[in-house]
């Protein structure tokens, strides 16, 4: 009796804490829109931006987290994560075309690799390590896996020739085009056929369909992401000079600082929802999205730049070359299995380590 009271007593605590960290977080909503009155209508200091904006997509990616947990209760857990990824790499998207626009090439290409590889080593890993034992979709997983190492081969047809003379040159540009329509196609096709056939169900096994409806979630996440994408714009447009000011490299700013911000939204929802032991949904989380930015948001900054000018070669460094493979290497030799646990999120985040020293080492073009 004395065992079942206590397991209760922690049940309810356990209920506690979240109610409370949910109001929270609900609360600090409101900080979103003040950060963009402040970011557009107002001369603050960048380090000032910087923070503001950083603390803002804090209940932002909770909130993206929280809308798509719900929408996966309707659309199960496949759907659930190209959802949250779709959604989540939309101001990714729409950074990239105005750092394009703004001529800052190596900016955007080192932001979409990091993005690729945060995706697959730091969020996948951070969901394992805080999320319980269980099991992972592991044809699903490596069908993404499959895709971006597809995406990165292509890759090389531009990269290679860009890594001797001006990495620049409009020939490369122009070579980008049909690699971009390849992977945009294949994307397209992927997606249909994953999609295909894809029933609501319970996410890992629970029947907890007593959230939010489908369409409430999906308001949620369209307001949402709209708000990360005019926060996210605040923060990128003061990054550089903040990261500047304690020496770092503009690479290495784009790579890892500006990747991980520009992926806030998925980063902490795939979290947030592993914690709650949802880890398939958390892993497919992780997974779309790098598989996304690989064969899509790559793909269409590359072309829409040709609107935007000055035209994006995809003109990809050694490193963030070497990064990508042998990050599905290693994702690909922890999933192997399909089974998820805290060693195996921690051999993830160690690789992360390994790559963001690597970018630091490599310093700017």
């Amino acid at each position: 009796m004395r065992v079942a009271s206590g397991s209760r007593l922690g049940a309810r605590r356990r209920l506690g804490w979240r109610a409370v960290t949910r109001r929270l977080l609900f609360a600090s909503l409101g900080l979103a829109p003040v950060v963009i009155v402040l970011g557009y209508l107002s001369d603050l200091p960048e380090t000032a931006d910087f923070v503001l904006s950083a603390i803002a997509l804090i209940p932002l990616a909770w909130l993206i987290g929280e809308a798509t947990e719900h929408a996966a209760e309707h659309t199960g857990a496949r759907i659930g994560g190209f959802l949250n990824a779709t959604f989540g790499n939309a101001p990714e998207l729409i950074i990239a075309l105005l750092a394009v626009n703004k001529n800052l090439p190596e900016v955007v290409r080192g932001s979409l690799t990091g993005s690729v590889v945060s995706n697959l080593l730091l969020v996948l890993g951070l969901s394992l390590f805080f999320g319980r034992d269980g099991y992972v979709d592991r044809r699903s997983s490596f069908v993404s896996l499959g895709l971006v190492i597809f995406a990165t081969t292509l890759f090389l047809v531009p990269a290679i020739p860009s890594w001797h003379g001006d990495h620049e040159r409009h020939s490369l540009a122009v070579a980008s085009v049909p690699i971009s329509i390849v992977l945009l196609v294949v994307y397209v096709v992927v997606t249909m056929l994953a999609l295909r056939g894809e029933r609501p169900e319970p996410v890992d096994g629970e029947d907890t369909r007593t959230g939010w409806s489908l369409r409430r979630a999906l308001l949620a996440l369209g307001l949402a992401t709209v708000a990360t994408a005019f926060v996210a714009e605040i923060l990128v447009g003061s990054i550089e000079v903040f990261a500047h000011k304690v020496g770092l490299s503009d690479f290495f700013v784009a790579a890892v600082i500006v990747a991980i911000v520009g992926n806030a939204a998925e980063h902490g929802g795939a979290v947030i929802v592993a914690h709650r032991g949802k880890i398939r949904l958390a892993a497919e989380i992780a997974l779309s999205s790098s598989a996304q930015v690989a064969v899509f948001v790559i793909p269409a900054v590359a072309l829409l730049s040709w609107i935007v000018t000055p035209a994006l070669p995809l003109s990809f460094r050694q490193v963030e070359i070497g990064a990508l493979f042998g990050s599905v290497a290693v994702a690909a030799l922890v999933l192997a299995q399909g089974r998820s646990s805290r060693g195996r999120g921690a051999v993830l985040v160690g690789a992360y380590a390994v790559v963001v020293a690597a970018f630091a080492i490599a310093g700017d073009r």
